[in-house]
C-alpha cells in the first residue's frame, strides 16, 4: 500500500511539473495602423519605400476605380497622404511598385495587361518598360533585382521567373518550374522574390501551394527549384532582411512569419482583431506585401475576399466584406524573444541603413 501511495504521489508531482513548466508561445509584435486609403480606394496591394521614408502603395482594385485606370498612393513616413497618382494607360489591376536600385526608375506591375510600366511617381505618366508573353496566361506579380540592375519578374500563372537587362524590353525565361504553378487556392504560384545576401539564392513565395520555393544560384546562373518551407498559409510577399531570415506575409493566417536559413520559423508577428468602428481591420486581413523602411516593416491589408476565385466559404471573406476604410499597418522590424522559449541564436533585428 505504501509503495502505491508512493508511486502516486510520483505521478501527482510529474503532473504538477509539466503544467508547472513553462509554456513556448509566440511573443506577437502588434500590427498598428500606419495609414488609411482615402474614401473610394480599396485593396491595396503592392508597396515600396524610398530613400526618405516614404510609402508607395499600388492598388488592386477589382471593382475599378474613380479614374478608370490603376491608382498609386504615396505617405510621409508620418503615415500623411502625400499624392494620389494615377498611372495613365494602365489598367485598375497594379500589384508590385519599385525603385530600379541603379537608374531610380519607379516600375509597376500592371497585372491586368501583363506588362510593367515605367512610372512618373509625381503625374504619373507612364510607358511601358516590358510586356509579359502569354497574354491572359501570364500573370506578372513580384520585381526584384540583381546587383547589375537586372530585372527578375514572377509569373503567377505560368510558372516562370521572367528576366530583363535595366532597361527592360522583351524578357527572357530565366527560370521554368512546376514549384512555381498551383492548383491551390489563391490561385496565385510565383508571388514574392528576393535574393538573398550572398546573392547564392533566389527565394520565391508560391502563395496557392503555401510553399517558399529556394532557387539555387552559381556565379548568376540558376540550378533546379525546391521547395525549401511548407505550410505558409498563403505565403505571398517576401522579404529578406541582412541576417538571411525570410519575412514572409502568410495571407491566410493574417500574419508575418519569420523563417531563419535553416527553414526554421522564429516569429510570428500581427494578427487580425476585427474591424473597428469605422469599418478598418485592426491589425492584419489579408497581408500582401511588405517593405522594410528605418525601425519598421509595413505591411498592405489586401482585405480581399477569396470568393472571387471560387473558394466557397473563406473564413476571412465577412470580415472582408465589413471593410469599408483601407490600411496600411505597421510593425517593428525586432524580432522578439518565444515566451519560454530561447532567444534567437543571431542579432533580433535588421541593422540600420
Amino acid at each position: 500500500m505504501m509503495r502505491l501511495a508512493s508511486q502516486v504521489s510520483a505521478v501527482v508531482l510529474l503532473v504538477v511539473a509539466l503544467v508547472a513548466s513553462p509554456a513556448h508561445a509566440w511573443n506577437r509584435s502588434p500590427a498598428v495602423t500606419f495609414a488609411q486609403l482615402p474614401a473610394g480606394a480599396a485593396h491595396p496591394e503592392g508597396i515600396a519605400a524610398d530613400a526618405h521614408g516614404n510609402i508607395y502603395v499600388a492598388t488592386f482594385a477589382v471593382a475599378g476605380t474613380s479614374s478608370g485606370t490603376g491608382q498609386l498612393f504615396v505617405f510621409s513616413h508620418g503615415g500623411k497622404l502625400v499624392r494620389q497618382v494615377n498611372v495613365a494607360g494602365s489598367s485598375t489591376l497594379l500589384l508590385d511598385p519599385a525603385f530600379h536600385p541603379t537608374t531610380g526608375d519607379l516600375l509597376v506591375i500592371d497585372f491586368g495587361k501583363q506588362q510593367v510600366l515605367t512610372v512618373d511617381p509625381v503625374n504619373g505618366a507612364s510607358s511601358v518598360f516590358t510586356t509579359i508573353p502569354g497574354g491572359a496566361a501570364a500573370g506578372p506579380n513580384v520585381l526584384t533585382f540583381d546587383d547589375t540592375g537586372n530585372v527578375y519578374i514572377s509569373d503567377s500563372f505560368q510558372g516562370i521567373i521572367w528576366r530583363t537587362g535595366s532597361a527592360g524590353g522583351a524578357p527572357t525565361a530565366w527560370v521554368t518550374s512546376a514549384l512555381l504553378t498551383t492548383t491551390g487556392v489563391p490561385p496565385f504560384g510565383a508571388n514574392g522574390l528576393a535574393f538573398n545576401k550572398n546573392r547564392t539564392a533566389l527565394f520565391v513565395a508560391n502563395t496557392g501551394n503555401d510553399t517558399v520555393v529556394k532557387i539555387p544560384l552559381s556565379a548568376g546562373t540558376p540550378g533546379t527549384p525546391e521547395v525549401f518551407v511548407n505550410s505558409v498559409n498563403g505565403a505571398d510577399g517576401l522579404i529578406i532582411d541582412e541576417h538571411d531570415n525570410l519575412w514572409v506575409a502568410a495571407n491566410q493566417a493574417d500574419e508575418i512569419v519569420v523563417i531563419d536559413p535553416t527553414g526554421r520559423v522564429i516569429a510570428k508577428l500581427g494578427d487580425f482583431g476585427g474591424i473597428d468602428s469605422h469599418g478598418a481591420p485592426v491589425g492584419l486581413l489579408f497581408p500582401a506585401s511588405l517593405v522594410r523602411s528605418g525601425h519598421f516593416i509595413y505591411v498592405t491589408n489586401l482585405s480581399l475576399a477569396l470568393r472571387l476565385f471560387g473558394l466557397a466559404q473563406p473564413v476571412d471573406a465577412q470580415w472582408a466584406a465589413e471593410v469599408t476604410i483601407h490600411t496600411i499597418s505597421r510593425i517593428s522590424a525586432h524580432i522578439p524573444s518565444i515566451k519560454g522559449g530561447p532567444r534567437p541564436d543571431f542579432d533580433d533585428d535588421f541593422d540600420d541603413d
